[in-house]
């Protein structure tokens, strides 16, 4: 399927409108990510952990 795809993109290939949107996504996600590296998660994305799901039981 996939050699199919590059085949119809050799072809046809994409504005150049779109390469560059697709590239500013990549940009915007490389940001994101190195931020997160470097200075990690916000407190308010961070999950509450709540122990173990067990039946009978209420946290």
């Amino acid at each position: 399927m996939w050699l199919v795809r590059m085949s119809r993109w050799a072809r046809n290939p994409p504005s150049p409108g779109r390469v560059k949107l697709v590239l500013a996504v990549v940009a915007i996600c490389l940001l994101i990510v190195t931020l997160e590296h470097f200075f990690g998660t916000p407190d308010w994305m961070k999950v509450n952990p709540r122990g173990p799901r067990l039946p009978g039981f209420t946290n």
